[in-house]
């Protein structure tokens, strides 16, 4: 296991670079162009960026991108 400390800002920053990851990975997974090994693919790393994501989120936000979770593994 890796263990990283973080300032306030520098967690801010990583809350931040996460969130705007796991909602370009739900528009691609969305795009109707993309096959779907594509869209599996994306939705195996999604699932690892929701769980990094989960240890710093707070419930609320985290929440909204459960349910992206949830409907993707729907239509894939």
């Amino acid at each position: 296991m890796l263990g990283m400390m973080f300032t306030d800002k520098e967690c801010k920053e990583f809350d931040y670079l996460l969130r705007k990851e796991m909602d370009e990975m739900l528009f691609d997974l969305n795009d109707r162009r993309l096959d779907a090994s594509v869209k599996e693919a994306i939705s195996r790393r999604y699932k690892i960026i929701f769980r990094m994501y989960a240890r710093i989120a707070p419930p609320r936000e985290l929440s909204r991108y459960a349910l992206g979770l949830k409907s993707q593994s729907n239509k894939t």
